[in-house]
C-alpha cells in the first residue's frame, strides 16, 4: 500500500487542480486502486503570500498550519503545497507538524542539476523572486538565476493575478505575444531553462501554447517527487 499524500491547496484553486492532475498522470497505474491516496485541503482562506512577504500583509502561517494539522489528523503521511511562494514559510510550518514536507524548489533545483543546467530564468511572483526561495536552492546547486527586468516582471505578475487567478483561461484574452517576447529575451541572455515557478504559470503557458522543451514546470517536478515518495511507480 502506498503512503498518503496531503496537499495544502487553494493557492489558487486552478493550481491545486493542476497539481492533482499531474500526480494522476505521473502515476503508472492501470486501475483506480493503483493510484496514490491524496487528501486535499483547498484552503482559500490562506492570505496572499506575496503581500505578506513584501508588503506586511496578513500572515499566511496560521492558515497553512491549520491545513497541515487537518491533513495530519486525516491520515496523511507527508505534505505537499500547490504554491511556490508558500515555500518561504516551510521552515516555520515544519515546526508545527510532524509530517515531512516535500520542497518544490529543492526538487526543481535537483532536477536542473541532474540535467546539467548552468543558467535558469525565473518566472515567478514578486514574493518568490525577492524572498530568494528559488535563488537560494539554485545557488546551492551552482546554477545562476536570470531574472526578468522590471517591465517583464510586471507582465508575469499580471498573468498570474489578473488572468489565471481570475479564471481567465482563454488564449485570445491573454498577452501571448508579450509573454513569448519575455521568454525569447531571457534565452538571449543565456537562460538554458525557463522555470515556471508560480503554480499558475504552467496553467497559463499551456493555455497560451507556449510550453516548449526549455520550460521547466516545478508543479510537475513536485508531482513526480510526491508519487515517488508515496512509493508508487512514476510513469516515464
Amino acid at each position: 500500500m502506498y503512503k498518503t499524500l496531503g496537499m495544502i491547496g487553494g493557492m489558487g484553486p486552478a493550481a491545486t487542480a493542476d497539481l492533482l492532475l499531474k500526480i494522476t498522470k505521473l502515476t503508472d497505474a492501470k486501475r483506480d486502486q493503483d493510484h496514490v491516496h491524496v487528501i486535499i485541503d483547498s484552503n482559500i482562506n490562506i492570505p496572499d503570500r506575496t503581500a505578506a512577504i513584501l508588503h506586511g500583509g496578513e500572515d499566511p502561517l496560521p492558515e497553512l498550519t491549520a491545513s497541515a494539522k487537518l491533513l495530519e489528523n486525516a491520515g496523511a503521511d507527508m505534505i505537499i503545497m500547490a504554491c511556490n511562494t508558500a515555500h518561504y514559510f516551510v521552515t516555520e510550518l515544519a515546526k508545527a507538524t510532524s509530517l515531512p514536507i516535500i520542497s518544490m524548489p529543492e526538487e526543481t533545483a535537483h532536477l536542473l542539476k541532474e540535467r546539467g543546467i548552468k543558467k535558469a530564468a525565473l518566472l515567478a511572483t514578486d514574493g518568490t523572486v525577492q524572498s530568494g526561495v528559488y535563488q537560494n536552492v539554485l545557488d546551492a546547486e551552482e546554477i545562476e538565476t536570470i531574472y526578468p527586468n522590471h517591465e517583464q516582471q510586471a507582465l508575469i505578475m499580471s498573468v498570474i493575478y489578473n488572468y489565471i487567478k481570475r479564471g481567465i483561461l482563454d488564449a485570445s484574452e491573454l498577452p501571448v505575444r508579450e509573454v513569448l517576447d519575455v521568454c525569447i529575451d531571457l534565452k538571449k541572455r543565456g537562460a538554458e531553462a525557463v522555470l515556471l515557478a508560480c503554480t499558475e504559470l504552467p496553467v497559463a503557458f499551456e493555455v497560451m501554447g507556449l510550453l516548449d522543451e526549455s520550460c521547466v514546470d516545478p508543479t510537475e517536478v513536485l508531482a513526480a517527487a510526491a508519487v515517488k515518495a508515496a512509493g508508487a511507480p512514476v510513469r516515464e
